[in-house]
């Protein structure tokens, strides 16, 4: 048995993988939905209803969707262009982090020139966060793989000694997390009495830019080439090491604008746990979405469902929650031998 490359891929074949990984990880999860021992329909009805049965359910799995969606984006620009950023995490925490500092008194504006600034500031943090990795890679043929996962590690320790320091607030009684953000720097909520917020548009707006971009733009050209054939790119005039610097400032500055998303919109101020792994998630996310930037919204939303609505499911039938993180697992596992398929047909 071997592998050969498809001269081309039916479309229905490349939108057939992610149906089918969602599939098979739902399948997989019934195995050990029945191994505990509760009946698979109920098990996720009630994760259905938790995630989107009410007002309240859905906006909390929309507000998980928005950092998820913008780290997708991250992931999804850079894996095009075969630049493997897996530092979203880190940088991450750069924009919260410059959100803060902009956003606790440095400078003190009207909202609707607050908000914006507050986006700019954790974009450009987020951007230069991968300013290291693209050197590295781009000049040295460094493993950007290795780098930008390092670093992820580097920047918290910073933001623990920030929020230990310099960021603490003197009025958090010990606890290790900054000044709040100003009232005019505040995402404003979209449903009373929920924690949905303004930065759902945010993410949407990212995901339409990004898609125009990569589809009707040169430079989107340039990445589709420098992800087929950097060699080939190289010869037809495209730059690779510019090319992989604008990649990796947008797709920082996407990261970045995750941080500020949740620093100004759901919590307030920064903490270290500010992240329950978005960043990493984010890949999840870009991949079941096979790179798509409008695919990812919807991947975001799926994700962010499965991983609020186990919560539901765990309380009310007693079922693990651990359950979503291997249905997710499962999930991107069979999208990436789905596109290999896809790409690939096996021989005999």
């Amino acid at each position: 048995m071997q592998l050969e490359l498809r001269e081309s891929t039916p479309w229905w074949l490349s939108l057939s993988a992610p149906v089918l990984a969602i599939i098979l990880s739902l399948l997989l999860a019934s195995l050990l939905i029945v191994w505990a021992g509760e009946s698979v329909l109920s098990a996720f009805h009630m994760m259905a209803v938790g995630a989107f049965g009410t007002t309240f359910a859905l906006t909390e799995t929309l507000s998980r969707a928005i950092p998820l969606t913008l780290t997708g984006l991250c992931a999804a620009i850079a894996f095009r262009a075969r630049f493997f950023n897996i530092g979203a995490e880190g940088q991450l925490y750069c924009g919260a982090m410059a959100a803060t500092l902009v956003g606790t008194g440095l400078v003190d504006l009207p909202a609707p020139l607050m908000i914006p600034l507050l986006f700019a500031a954790g974009a450009l943090a987020g951007g230069f966060a991968l300013l290291l990795p693209w050197y590295l890679k781009s000049r040295l043929s460094v493993d950007e793989v290795v780098t930008t996962l390092l670093l992820n590690f580097v920047i918290l320790l910073l933001v623990s000694y920030a929020l230990e320091g310099p960021l603490r607030d003197p009025m958090s009684l010990g606890w290790p997390q900054a000044a709040p953000i100003l009232d005019n720097g505040v995402l404003p909520a979209l449903v009373a009495r929920t924690r949905l917020h303004a930065g759902v548009y945010v993410a949407i707006m990212a995901a339409l830019l990004l898609w125009l971009v990569l589809r009707y733009s040169a430079f989107g050209f340039s990445v589709k080439a420098l992800g087929f054939n950097s060699s080939a790119a190289e010869h037809a005039g495209i730059s690779p090491a510019r090319t992989l610097f604008w990649v990796a400032m947008f797709s920082g500055a996407l990261a970045g604008m995750a941080g500020v998303s949740e620093v100004a919109g759901l919590k307030g101020y920064l903490t270290l746990d500010l992240s329950p792994g978005f960043g990493y998630t984010g890949i999840a996310v870009a991949m079941l979405a096979n790179l798509h930037p409008l695919g990812v919204i919807l991947s975001a939303v799926f994700l962010a469902g499965i991983s609020v609505g186990a919560d539901s499911m765990g309380r009310a039938l007693d079922i693990p929650s651990y359950i979503a993180d291997i249905m997710v697992a499962s999930a991107v596992l069979s999208v990436l031998i789905g596109l290999m398929l896809a790409r690939y047909r096996i021989r005999r």
